[in-house]
């Protein structure tokens, strides 16, 4: 059994309402749901909000909405609220779908899930795709993830890593998505986790998770998933949507 939980909230510095902004005629709340309730093994969607305008939103096109604190510092946390509020087991699965990428592949959701049908003991898995776009190997808004020989994270950066000293041009690089998939005892165990020195520098939450000596599952996938940062993407986005 797993759970898909879109943590989506109104204030954004850089785009506020984002989650309610109209791309091909739908709100990206709307797109992100839609896409979300497509993945084969996803048994439930939920969108987690403290907003109203959002909860609203979300009823009228008939989507399932759990109303969450309003004191939460980060997606992560209100996905952990979420799930507390929705009576989930320690062993459930639980998947925190990023509310600004409202057209990813639903497989990609399939493929994040697919490691913990092989590893009883696998805590959290992330998704990661290799870099074409020479523009996201230099942009911090794109982070990078490097990782083992067993396909378990080293490091996530805003930087580029690894990074070729010698200048070799076909070095692979990977971005991470940002989905994440965990049990929900182990979803609680990262909400109690305090905030590390690493997350702190380089603004990335997964970077708790690493620090305190957890492991993340990266599985690479072939699909990309462009986000909508600010208000210019929704036009970039409207045209692949229109493909």
């Amino acid at each position: 059994m797993s759970t898909a939980i879109i943590p989506s909230r109104f204030g954004s510095s850089r785009f506020m309402g984002k989650p309610l902004a109209i791309l091909a005629g739908k709100s990206m709340i709307q797109r992100v749901y839609e896409q979300t309730a497509k993945a084969v093994n996803i048994t439930k969607v939920v969108v987690a909000t403290d907003d109203l305008r959002i909860e609203t939103a979300v009823k009228a096109f008939g989507g399932e909405v759990v109303m969450t604190s309003d004191r939460l510092k980060s997606g992560t946390d209100r996905v952990a609220n979420a799930a507390e509020i929705l009576g989930l087991s320690p062993d459930h699965i639980v998947v925190n779908v990023q509310g600004d990428q409202p057209i990813f592949n639903p497989a990609c959701l399939d493929e994040l899930l697919a490691p913990f049908a092989h590893d009883p003991g696998l805590q959290m898995s992330t998704l990661a795709y290799q870099i074409t776009d020479q523009r996201e190997l230099t942009d911090p808004k794109d982070v990078k993830v490097c990782f083992d020989q067993k396909g378990f994270a080293l490091y996530f950066s805003r930087s580029r890593i690894p990074y070729p000293r010698d200048g070799e041009k076909e070095v692979p690089t990977y971005k991470h998505l940002g989905f994440y998939a965990y049990t929900k005892g182990f979803l609680d165990t990262i909400s109690a986790l305090p905030v590390s020195e690493l997350e702190n520098i380089e603004k990335l939450e997964q970077l708790r998770v690493l620090e305190h000596g957890y492991r993340i599952k990266v599985v690479v996938t072939e699909h990309d998933s462009p986000e909508v940062d600010l208000p210019e993407d929704i036009e970039r986005i409207e045209r692949i949507i229109g493909r």
